[in-house]
This record gives structure tokens, sequence and C-alpha cells, in this order.
């Protein structure tokens, strides 16, 4: 009898199991391979090749770019001032305020009148007292009078002197000189004695109109700051404009060797096919930069254009703009102390409420005076002249003073011997009851100057912060430009490196296109980073109100 629990029988009998499933299990794999074939993958032959496309074509619309125009910085500013039409206007302004100010001090110039007339009257007379002939008097006379008169520029006096001459015939058989010529000079002055003594309405409208001339000087001067201001920072960033397509253009170069480089590689066997189409697919990423630079620098050129040309029909319009000037600048090295104190001193707003606030007082000044009583001291000269033929019909011809009888010539000569003077000394007094309107006139002027000392207070901090912050973005502008110099150097020898290592088979391909774009990263960087402190010397030079000085220009009217 056989003893089936045998441990012999029992592994023999596993063993035979196990080689049958093995079998059917390899059977059913063969069958399956048989039935459905694997497809082969798509390889890349090494004569892959596609066709190079030229590089991006450099022309920009609008301008031709075989005809640049060399800018320096000075001369973009030059260009700026001349066409510049606000500054035109503000020029303008400056001008008429000239002419106002010439205009108020006309009111002392002396005003010359006269009048010349032929009258003839006759007037009923019923008395032979009258001297009357048939029962009326008849008089004719040929009358001039020469006035002049005016204002005195100190003290608010006013004269007026008027000289008077006739020719006066009459059939009065009364009068003792017939014709007689009469003449006579009137000179009048009228001195203020409180109201109008030391300020009256005509000195301040002179006053006013030389500080609104100061005014619109300054305003002059902010206009042409603020047009340098805006021609530096546009010229810079058409410069950045500008070497940005240069770096994208040198990358493009460099990218393009790299695909050529590649395919030496691949025609050896060292490098894969597919690195081919890296290299290309980082050419079609480049030039979709330079095409982005182009656009960048149409639009920077065109800002610039439009500042400094006066319009589109300027030869410079269509030519484009190669900056010439250095972009290493003279970094300023002053303390927040001496640049707030230049900018209050520099700076034209500053001086513009300098200038409201002495309008002001004059205001007050002027407004003050209007509430005191008029009282005026009034003196005036009369020197009468007179001489005729005597009158045969009167009989009091025959007592006519010898001095007396003669012509015009002769009553020129007594009005000149001072013989028949008047005189007359007055005062004159004028009191507007309770004067309201002057008294309100003078609480305005001092409102008026708390309100314009506040403004001041308000610009005062105002400048501060901005020359503040114009210099710390100074420094953090030269800080980065050192960093990003730096940052690019070590981009440069880092790409570098990874281009040794792919050419000796220890790195990727991969690897060297990230080093590249990094590189073009930090070149970009640099550039922006010195635009920035370009623009940062400009407007802190703007903040402390040196840019006319700094650039060696006078603003004239």
């Amino acid at each position: 009898m056989m003893n089936v629990s045998s441990p012999n029988i029992s592994r023999r009998t596993f063993s035979v199991v196990l080689a049958i499933f093995g079998f059917l299990v390899l059977a059913h794999v063969v069958s399956a391979q048989t039935l459905t074939p694997t497809p082969e993958p798509t390889p890349i032959q090494p004569t892959f090749t596609t066709p190079l496309k030229p590089m991006p074509d450099p022309s920009r619309v609008g301008v031709n770019t075989a005809d640049p125009l060399s800018l320096s910085l000075t001369d973009a500013i030059d260009m700026a001032l001349k066409n510049n039409n606000d500054i035109d206007v503000s020029r303008n302004d400056a001008q008429i305020s000239d002419f106002n100010l010439k205009a108020s001090k006309g009111i002392y110039d002396p005003f010359f009148n006269s009048q010349t007339f032929y009258e003839s009257r006759t007037t009923p007379t019923a008395s032979t007292i009258g001297g009357a002939v048939n029962g009326s008097v008849t008089q004719r006379q040929f009358f001039n009078d020469i006035g002049l008169s005016g204002f005195t520029p100190r003290f608010g006096g006013s004269y007026d002197v008027i000289f008077n001459q006739a020719r006066t015939v009459t059939t009065n058989r009364n009068a003792t000189l017939n014709p007689q010529f009469p003449t006579n000079l009137i000179a009048t002055y009228t001195q203020p004695l409180w109201r109008g003594l030391r300020i009256d309405a005509n000195r301040r409208s002179i006053m006013i109109a030389g500080k609104n001339t100061e005014i619109s000087s300054s305003l002059l001067r902010l206009k042409a700051i603020d047009s340098i201001s805006s021609v530096e920072q546009a010229y810079w960033d058409l410069v950045f404009a500008l070497r940005n397509l240069q770096v994208q253009n040198d990358t493009l170069a460099q990218a393009r060797e790299q695909l050529e480089s590649n395919k030496r590689l691949v025609d050896k066997g060292v490098l894969a096919p597919i690195e081919i189409v890296a290299a290309q697919a980082q050419i079609a990423t480049f030039e979709q930069s330079i095409f982005s630079a182009q656009e960048s620098v149409t639009r920077a050129e065109n800002v610039l254009k439009t500042l400094l040309l006066p319009d589109r029909s300027a030869a410079e319009w269509s030519r484009p703009i190669m900056p010439v000037t250095s972009t290493n600048p003279q970094i300023p090295r002053i303390g927040l102390e001496v640049a707030t104190a230049e900018a209050m001193k520099n700076r034209p707003e500053i001086e513009q409420l300098e200038m409201s606030a002495e309008i002001n007082k004059i205001d007050q000044r002027f407004y003050k005076d209007q509430t005191k009583p008029q009282i005026d001291l009034v003196g005036s000269y009369t020197a009468a002249g007179l001489a005729g033929t005597p009158n045969p019909l009167s009989s009091g011809a025959a007592n006519v003073p010898p001095n007396l009888v003669g012509g015009y010539g002769s009553s020129l000569g007594n009005l000149a011997a001072l013989d028949y003077p008047t005189y007359r000394v007055g005062v004159q007094i004028g009191l507007p009851l309770r004067n309201r309107t002057a008294k309100a006139n003078f609480g305005r002027s001092l409102v008026e100057g708390d309100r314009i000392a506040n403004n001041r207070a308000q610009t005062e901090q105002v400048v501060e912060a901005e020359v503040r912050n114009a210099l710390q973005t100074l420094r953090s502008a030269e800080s980065r430009l050192a960093s990003a110099t730096a940052a690019r150097t070590a981009a440069e020898e880092l790409y570098a490196s990874e281009q040794r290592q792919f050419r000796g088979g220890t790195t990727t391909f991969y690897l060297v296109l990230q080093r590249q774009t990094e590189l073009t990263a930090a070149r970009g960087r640099e550039l922006q980073a010195q635009t920035d402190l370009n623009k940062a010397v400009s407007e802190f030079q703007r903040s402390i109100g040196a840019t006319l000085t700094v650039n060696n220009i006078a603003v004239s009217k």
C-alpha cells in the first residue's frame, strides 16, 4: 500500500504543475505578440534638416533706416526748447506780463488835451447901459486851450495845468478894448495827506504787475524744466530700447551659431537629432523678443520726436534717431539737507508762492490804507493876461492902461509878467460812513495771506518729499546697476562654462539653453538698471530745481 503523504512525492508533483503553468504563460505571450505587432518608434533621421530663416527685418514703420539722425541729449533739449508749443505759450504769457507792467507805468504819462472853437453869441439887451446896439449885443470869439494833466509817481499827487487864449470881438459900446486878447494860465495840484499818501491804486497796480512779471518768468522756467525732464526721460527710454534690441539681436545670433554647432555634432553622431529641433525652437523664441523690441524702439522714438519736433512735417519726423550721448552720467554726491535747501531756493513753485505772498502784502497795504479818511491838500495858481485895441465907440477907452493896449503878443507879455495872480490853498475831506467795502477788502486780504501761507507749507512738504524720493531712487538705482552688472558678468561666465561642458559631453543642451536665457535676462536687467540710473539723475536734478543750471540753459522771454 502506497503512502500518499510522502514528502518526496509532493515536491515532485508541485514541480510538474509549476512547469506546466510556466509553459502555458509563455505560449500566451508568444501568441499575443504574434497577433498584435509592436509599432516602431518614429525616429528623427540623422539627415533631418529644416531651412534656416534669415535674420528679422530691421526696418521699422514710418522711418527710413538708411538715413539715421545722430542726436545728443544736449541737441535734443535745444530742439525741444525751440519747438515746444507749451514753452512758446509760456513765453508769450511772460511777454504779455511785461507789456502789462509797461501799461501800468503808463498811468504816469502826462495827458495832453486841447480844444479850439469859434463862437458867435447874440444876446438881447434892452438897456443902453449894457452897450446894446438895436436892442442886442453880439460877441464873436475864437477860443483855444491847451492842457496837461497827470499823476506824480511818489506820494500819490495829481496835477492839472491849463493855458487858455482867445480873440474876442463884440458890438458892446461899453467894451473899452475891441478886439481883445484874454489869456490865462491855471495850475492845480492835489496832494493826499492820509489816504493815498504811501500807496494808491496806481502804485498798487504797478507793483502787482511787476510781481506778475516775475511769476510769469517763473512759470516759463517751470515749463522749460518740465520740458527738459520729459526729453531726458524719453531720450534714455529710447537708448534702452535700442540697446535692448541690440541685445536681442546678439542673442539670436548666438542661438543661430548654436544651431549650426548642433548640426555638426549631429552629423558626427555625438548629439541626438532632436537637439536641432530644440535649437530651432529657441531661435523662434528669440525672434519674438526681437519683434517686441522693435516695437518698443518705435514707440520710444515717436514719444521723443513728439517732444522735439513742432509737427509731423518736420524733416526729422521720418528719420530714425540714434542717441550718441554716453550712458554714464555724473552722479550727484550731496546730502539730503543740502538738496532740500537747494530745492527751497531754486524750485519755481516756491518762487511763485513767494511772489503771491508779496502781492498779498501789497493788497493788505492798499486795502488798509483805503480804510483811512480821505484828506487832500489842494493848491492852485492862476496867472492872467489881457491886451486889445481901444474901442473908439467906448467913452472909457481913453482910460485904458498902456500895458493893456496891444495885440496877442502884449497879452502874453502881461501873462508872463505875473502881474495878475490868483492863489488858492485848501483842504478837501471825504469819509464814507462805516466804510464797509474797504474793511471787507482788507479782511479778505488777511485771509488770503493765511491761505497762501498754508499753501506754502504744503508745497514745501511736497517738495521735500520729492527730494527724498529722488535721492533714494538715485542711490537705489546706482546700487542696482552695480548688482545687475555683477549678475550679468556671472551669467556670461555660467553660459560660457555650460557651453564648454556641452562640447565636452558632460551636460545637456537643455541646460545650455537655460543659461542662454538667463544671460539674456541679465543683460536686459543691466540695461534697465543703467536707464533707471540716468533717469534718476534727471529726476533728482528736477527735484532740486537744478535742471536749467546743469544743462547751461538760460530761459529768456
